[in-house]
């Protein structure tokens, strides 16, 4: 049984306590034109694009800078993203909201997919199943999700996620099958 400590801290209990309302919090975030990097991507392979958003290139997808997440490590066929469960990414009662960590799953699969894909091949999502394992909150520290694709087809690839702590221990896993759009013979790319 995991059990997650979901008290007010000791200041948002003092104010509580004195009739105050808690504390709130606010977060401010910034990101580029998704135009810039949709233009690259289809000029550029799939691992050759990924590598320009991680070294910073290229700007990443603004989804990563809403929910905070970077990708640490492109290679083709295997991408790895890392974040730091925050109070921002909680569910009203006081864990990681599904959807965030379902997010961070979706795009490490679609990522690894694109990792595979030559110049002028795009793909998409045709669906996802996430098995959510642990609870994750802000105490879990830095999270790694790595994506690997283990079957890439003419018209369709099948990849996984794993969702782990620094020690390795598993929060959640998915799969997601991907549907890969490729250039018609002899259009430009």
């Amino acid at each position: 049984m995991y059990q997650t400590d979901l008290r007010p801290s000791h200041q948002d209990a003092a104010d509580t306590d004195a009739g105050a309302a808690s504390i709130a919090r606010e977060r401010t975030y910034r990101w580029d034109d998704p135009a810039i990097a949709a233009a690259a991507a289809r000029q550029q392979d799939g691992t050759s694009f990924l590598r320009a958003i991680l070294d910073g290139r290229l700007p990443g997808a603004p989804i990563a800078h809403t929910l905070d997440f970077r990708p640490v490590s492109v290679e083709p066929g295997v991408v790895v993203f890392e974040f730091t469960p925050a109070e921002f990414h909680y569910n009203p009662i006081g864990t990681v909201h599904g959807g965030m960590i379902a997010t961070v799953c979706d795009s490490v699969c679609g990522c690894a997919v694109q990792s595979l894909l030559p110049a002028g091949t795009y793909y998409t999502s045709l669906d996802l199943s996430v098995k959510f394992l642990r609870p994750v909150t802000a105490a879990t520290g830095s999270m790694t999700c790595e994506g690997t694709v283990t079957n890439l087809g003419g018209r369709s690839a099948l990849a996984q996620a794993r969702l782990t702590d620094a020690s390795g221990k598993l929060y959640a896993h998915a799969t997601s099958s991907c549907m890969i759009f490729r250039p018609a013979a002899g259009a430009p790319a």
